[in-house]
């Protein structure tokens, strides 16, 4: 059975501030339980679940994926998941402020941010493509079902066999070329041309024209991109792409702008309906002919997949991308919840709810690529794309085949901007929270907070502006390669590190009984103190070995990004890595000239007494550092005794409230009642 330990009921308002701040407005909490569980949903299950992990399964063996992905889930993502969110609601605010839990490690705080607002920049761009294709469904016939001349090039090949005429016709012994059927006869290509008969090919030959790609396909890369030939021709923005992403950030600001009370009550639509979409598309497609071929496809294990290393890459990667690990965002969630939420138990239910929704879009996605595969009679690792392709190919070419296609694209499209509405608030409140709790005094006041919201918002608008561009998609895929994909296990791996060996494993364990009243089970601390620190650093060493430049795969062929523009996007990386290692060089610099003051920067920051266990009163912190008369000789073993500053009437209240509470008589090491703080706690061994 676990241990009961004692549960601090913490109803501690904030001390009363001068008559001069009466519109200073406290840091708000979750309007009910739910609200937190339904923002990590909602932020975590967006996109990324419906186009990478079914690419990712079936590209690294099918079923034979899953035994590495629920590896890397159980040792990586619910670990590293429930480490960010209890750290937030424990210290009860986000960002840098987070991190005085371990005032070495503040870095961590500034790296996350900068992660969360390059992801906010582009994220929201889909976001733009999904308000464009939503508009276009309201129409009688959607616009990609056939090749429109208004946009479709010689490429775009409609695949319907019913229309192809081609035959072969034998010009001279063993020379043949493409004819047509008329009238039940095969004639030449020059007759034809005569009778203004045209010769409609499919994608068994392309010797004509070149490759061939279907209306679907051309009207995304020709009416909605415009794309270019490469991110050296950016070209100006596409009004109607410009429109959209303005529009798509109006909605987030709207959705945030009073706070994260109101934006938890918008979640319980946006994090659950796209749910029941799904479900009926699913029904729609396994009806469909050759959907069980993709499914079989998606599920048939290839265990021989599982000896190479860049499956694992792939499964851990994924569990990071899906999980919204390290991005600071999870931090910012947990710091709205009360003292004593459950956010254990909501971190199991999100674990399953994330992952069986990633199951759940594979089928998805795999039935109607078995259905267009059957249809052009291509294998489907050649219908099968990455990236934002399934979402605005793959999908939208099985939009067409069901009965009243606008308005189940309207739906779907609904959907997908349900999706992501969710992931790019909760991405922005990210950002407005760390920054606001790094300056309450000024941001809390009035609208400033308000104002604020939308500075950041226009900001990350324009820095999108390049990406509705004809070169867009280029920015686009740069900044998803670089700025927050093998950054953030770097990030992951300092954050174990910084809780489990530094702050102290064991009492940041007391520390979270303090809030449940009870210990969680003890799987945690291992993957904090050794499992989830060497995933980490693992998938990132394996990751740089089987690095491969950025390139983008189109229906003409592979783009190759030059090294300048390489060069842009490992900036951008290192801009987002860089300031954990400044924090500890700032760190050594100030307080390294003995190891008196050096041990400060591994102790807690502005923690209060509900914060606290009995045996850390008195500890000694870096702001001590600056009470001389207190502390006063930091080079010397001769110090002068350290008393406790004073705390407000409120915070006195709550100590007496719960100085009665006693750990259970069974309690070892620093949770023994015999423990005195003549020895003074330092960082916890294991």
């Amino acid at each position: 059975m676990e241990k009961q330990s004692p549960k601090v009921e913490l109803d501690v308002d904030e001390p009363p501030r001068p008559d001069t701040e009466l519109d200073y407005k406290k840091r708000e909490t979750w309007g009910s339980k739910f609200d937190f569980l339904l923002a990590c949903i909602g932020f975590s299950v967006g996109l990324g679940n419906v186009w990478r992990f079914p690419y990712l399964c079936y590209k690294n063996g099918g079923g034979a994926f899953l035994i590495p992905y629920l590896i890397c889930v159980i040792v990586g993502g619910i670990p590293l998941f429930f480490l960010e969110v209890a750290v937030g609601q424990f210290m009860g605010v986000a960002g840098i402020n987070a991190w005085k839990l371990c005032p070495f490690f503040r870095g961590i705080g500034l790296s996350t941010l900068i992660i969360v607002f390059f992801l906010n920049c582009y994220y929201n761009v889909i976001l733009a493509w999904a308000f464009r294709y939503f508009f276009a469904s309201f129409t009688s016939k959607l616009p990609w079902t056939d090749c429109d001349p208004a946009w479709a090039t010689i490429h775009c090949s409609e695949f319907d066999q019913s229309i192809d005429n081609r035959c072969s016709f034998n010009v001279s012994g063993n020379v043949t070329e493409v004819g047509a059927l008329f009238n039940g006869t095969c004639i030449s290509s020059a007759a034809a041309a005569f009778q203004n008969i045209t010769i409609y090919l499919s994608a068994l030959y392309n010797e004509t024209i070149g490759y061939q790609v279907d209306p679907v396909t051309e009207y995304w890369e020709i009416n909605v991109l415009d794309i270019s030939e490469g991110i050296h021709d950016i070209g100006k923005p596409k009004w109607d792409l410009v429109l959209c992403l303005l529009l798509a950030w109006i909605v987030v600001y709207l959705c945030i702008c009073k706070g994260i009370k109101s934006s938890g009550k918008v979640m319980y639509v946006t994090a659950t309906s796209p749910y029941l979409f799904m479900i009926v598309l699913l029904i729609r497609n396994c009806l469909l002919e050759g959907a069980g071929s993709g499914i079989l496809y998606y599920l048939k294990p290839d265990f021989s997949k599982m000896l190479d290393t860049q499956v694992w890459v792939d499964a851990g990667t994924q569990i990071f991308f899906s999980y919204s690990i390290s991005v600071g965002a999870l931090t910012a969630l947990g710091s709205y919840n009360k003292f004593n939420h459950n956010s254990y138990r909501d971190a199991i239910i999100f674990a399953c709810a994330n992952s069986g929704t990633s199951i759940l879009a594979g089928f998805i996605i795999f039935s109607i690529l078995g259905h267009m595969s059957h249809l052009q009679d291509k294998p489907i690792s050649e219908v099968a794309e990455a990236g934002p392709g399934l979402a605005f190919i793959a999908y939208p070419k099985a939009l067409t085949l069901l009965p009243g296609a606008p308005f189940w694209s309207i739906m779907f499209f609904l959907m997908i901007i349900l999706l992501g509405l969710d992931s790019q608030f909760v991405g922005v409140e990210g950002v407005v929270t760390a920054v606001v709790d790094q300056f309450p005094d000024f941001l809390r006041k009035g609208y400033r907070r308000e104002v604020f919201i939308a500075f950041v918002c226009f900001l990350c608008f324009l820095v999108g502006l390049p990406m509705v561009c004809p070169g867009g998609m280029y920015v686009f895929q740069l900044f998803d390669y670089y700025s927050g994909s093998k950054i953030i296990l770097f990030v992951a791996a300092f954050s174990c590190i910084a809780v489990a060996w530094c702050y102290g494993i064991r009492r940041f364990y007391d520390n979270l009984a303090m809030m449940y009243g009870w210990r969680i089970n003890p799987y945690m601390a291992v993957c904090w103190t050794v499992l989830s620190p060497i995933f980490c650093m693992v998938i990132f060493i394996l990751s740089a070995i089987s690095y491969s430049e950025l390139d983008y795969k189109r229906p003409k062929g592979t783009y190759t990004y030059p090294q300048w523009a390489v060069s842009i996007g490992w900036t951008m990386a290192a801009f987002a890595a860089v300031w954990i290692p400044i924090g500890w060089l700032y760190h050594i610099i100030r307080y390294g000239s003995s190891w008196e003051r050096f041990r400060l920067v591994f102790r807690p920051l502005d923690l209060q007494d509900h914060q606290l266990r009995p045996q850390d009163h008195g500890e000694p912190s870096l702001a001590d550092l600056n009470r001389p008369r207190k502390y006063s000789d930091y080079g010397s073993n001769q110090q002068q005794p350290y008393t406790v500053p004073e705390k407000p009437p409120q915070y006195q209240e709550c100590v007496l409230k719960n100085r009665n509470v006693q750990p259970p008589s069974d309690a070892i090491g620093m949770d023994n009642p015999a423990y005195t703080t003549s020895n003074p706690p330092t960082s916890t061994r294991l």
